[in-house]
Parts: C-alpha cells; structure tokens; sequence
C-alpha cells in the first residue's frame, strides 16, 4: 500500500531531513552497539545495562522526531 504510514493514527508526515537525521540516528546506533561488543574483559552485568540504556536513547531520539508533541 502507498503511503501507508499515513493510516497510523497519531503520526505525522516525515520530511526527507527527518527521515535523513532518523537515519544518520540509527547508523550510529549500530556503530555505538559495536563498539560496546568489541570490548573485551568487559562485565556481562554491566555490559548488558550499557547496551539496555543505550537502545532507549536511541530509540527515544528516533521517537522525538516521528512523533513530536504526542
């Protein structure tokens, strides 16, 4: 379906720079989340709590753009 992001309700339209910016926020997640992986000797606990707060950071600042002022 065409455009089908317009039948969710309470979002709204992207502009190519949000779609842009959301993007360039998902790519360095990926690199962020690598780094995190690639230390050795790191503690499972507190790795597990850094890669946890992390995704929500990035996840929260994919949301500040798709959906402002919901």
């Amino acid at each position: 379906m065409d455009n089908q992001h317009r039948e969710i309700t309470g979002y709204r339209e992207l502009s190519q720079s949000d779609i842009d910016i959301m993007n360039t926020i998902k790519h360095r997640e990926k690199q962020v989340l690598a780094l995190l992986d690639s230390v050795e000797g790191k503690d499972p606990r507190w790795a597990a709590i850094a890669r946890t707060d992390l995704e929500k950071g990035f996840m929260a600042a994919v949301r500040s753009i798709a959906k402002p002022g919901s």
